[in-house]
């Protein structure tokens, strides 16, 4: 099948670029076609965010989306940052960059099933449920588009009755909208040298919980943002809750991916920052609704890659535009898709062939380049702890106002482990089952659903290295740093012969463990199309 356009991945990014692309067709009368390919079984299914939206984008883009009913329904009424201890909490001074003044609180999915269907009726095709799983190249060594992985392959590599074969989807341009970790965009870093020259990505893992309270604990619009307990001041983390509409909270814990010791459990401290005095009588007589875990790009602007290479580009979460101090990335993504939509326009129309680096030069003269440029130094400046990070941020904020004439580097997050035995153990509470909750029970209510009979799609490069480094120095952290229960070392009944056990089945495409596996022997692609978590409202 043949496109003008063809976007792998159906978040804001992608979204943005496809409406972008037919608003420019029907305004210069020259139609092109446009092709999203989700790999979730419905736009909107794998998505998952806080989510306090800026509407900025959503508003250059669809102006009248007030009108035409987009899902934006609790204004921002209050903001509070805390500091918590133990048993207490200490009110901070609210940071510039987290005044949420005209945001609204959001389910970032319902926002993208909206934005299909603004997309759809603008005449975009798209395609839920099949999962981009190569890339195409012509003969040149350009993108040439992607194909769609096959349907109905058994474990053992053979066509079952239900086999159906991928498609080709080929395109003059192909834009890379895969979010965080993208799985072909990893390729594309290796193949075309992308990350030449800039730092490496740092991550954070975002772990989510839906609830409906009770009205007394209610406050619709409130924002709360937590640092401190339960994590130490070396690790980089903390929390949110958002007061949506109808009696709904949102609780969500993000740990950066650049912790240290190798017990620490990011789901686990999630779980037990519930149960803080100031947190817990919010969700009493409370019920959980809904659940989920997404990598989130913490680099910001000198981790941003080369984001063209002949016959494609990057845009959104898969490049890495996140603004980490206003805890937003949905507005950025969206206008990278929109700009990238617009020089891939101009290319189209004109019948330039080639790379668009265009859409590089135009991005750059954005507000979103500037945005990030002025934060640049904050997320780094956390190496020196939470306070250390506090106070280097006050002054980049009040006094340097981002203009400082140095930036802070990243590192690889995989390389901060320290071993076991250098690091404290960490004794989590066993799960209440009514605050807290143990994973399996998370997991079934992301709706994670995978055909058992296919091949893996966590794939190990070396099948010794789980036991032989991993449970050997660093006590097995892929048991931790899942927020699933996908990996699990198992033994005989005298502890003998340890093996990792790999249950697929709970994947809900998180990306932690490609991310953060210690000798990145982890590689995630994607499973059938169709698979994984199917988040409703998150």
């Amino acid at each position: 099948m043949e496109y003008d356009v063809v976007i792998v991945g159906g978040g804001p990014s992608g979204l943005a670029a496809a409406i972008r692309l037919k608003q420019l067709a029907a305004e210069h009368d020259h139609d092109i076609s446009v092709c999203i390919v989700e790999k979730g079984s419905e736009v909107g299914a794998h998505i998952l965010s806080g989510a306090v939206l800026e509407p900025l984008s959503l508003t250059e883009l669809i102006p009248d989306w007030k009108q035409k009913g987009a899902p934006l329904k609790t204004l921002v009424t209050g903001d509070r940052l805390f500091y918590l201890t133990k048993t207490g909490k200490v009110r901070l001074p609210t940071p510039p960059q987290m005044n949420n003044h005209g945001n609204y609180i959001i389910s970032l999915g319902n926002l993208c099933r909206w934005l299909g269907q603004q997309a759809e009726g603008l005449g975009v095709e798209i395609y839920p449920g099949f999962a981009a799983a190569e890339v195409l190249y012509r003969d040149d060594g350009a993108v040439g588009g992607v194909a769609t992985g096959d349907m109905g392959i058994g474990k053992d590599g053979q066509p079952t009755d239900n086999y159906q074969p991928g498609v080709e989807l080929l395109a003059k341009h192909t834009l890379f909208a895969e979010g965080c970790r993208g799985s072909l965009t990893k390729t594309l870093f290796e193949r075309f040298g992308l990350r030449d020259g800039v730092d490496p990505q740092t991550f954070g893992i975002g772990i989510k919980e839906l609830w409906e309270v009770e009205p007394a604990n209610h406050k619709q619009g409130l924002v709360v943002h937590t640092v401190g307990w339960p994590l130490d001041s070396r690790t980089y983390g903390g929390s949110f809750l958002y007061h949506l509409e109808d009696n709904q909270v949102v609780v969500g814990f993000v740990v950066g991916l650049d912790y240290r010791n190798p017990h620490l459990s990011p789901y686990d401290e999630f779980q037990r920052f519930k149960t803080h005095p100031a947190i817990r009588p919010t969700f009493e007589g409370g019920r959980r609704v809904a659940y989920g875990a997404r990598a989130l790009n913490e680099g910001g602007y000198q981790s941003i890659p080369k984001l063209t290479f002949p016959g494609g580009s990057l845009i959104g979460d898969c490049a890495g535009f996140l603004n980490v101090p206003k805890i937003k990335g949905s507005h950025t993504a969206m206008k990278s898709g929109m700009t990238a939509a617009e020089a891939a326009f101009d290319a189209l129309r004109s019948g330039k062939d080639g790379e668009l680096t265009d859409y590089s030069e135009r991005l750059k003269q954005t507000w979103l380049w500037s945005e990030l440029y002025r934060v640049r130094n904050i997320r780094p400046s956390f190496r020196w702890g939470l306070w250390g990070g506090f106070l280097y941020a006050g002054l980049d904020a009040y006094l340097l106002r981002g203009r400082a004439p140095w930036t802070l580097h990243h590192h690889n997050d995989h390389q901060s482990l320290k071993k076991a035995d250098e690091c404290p153990k960490i004794d989590y509470p066993k799960p209440d089952g009514k605050i807290t909750f143990d994973k399996l029970s998370s997991v079934y209510l992301s709706g994670t659903n995978h055909e058992e009979n296919q091949p893996a799609h966590l794939i190990l490069k070396d099948t010794s290295v789980p036991i032989e480094i991993n449970l050997k120095h660093y006590d097995a952290p892929e048991q931790r740093f899942c927020p699933a229960g996908v990996y699990e070392i198992v033994c005989n009944d005298d502890g003998s012969d340890p093996r990792l056990q790999i249950n697929a089945q709970n994947c809900v495409h998180c990306k932690t463990c490609d991310i953060k596996d210690p000798t990145q022997n982890i590689n995630w692609v994607v499973p059938e199309g169709g698979g994984g978590p199917n988040y409703p409202n998150m």
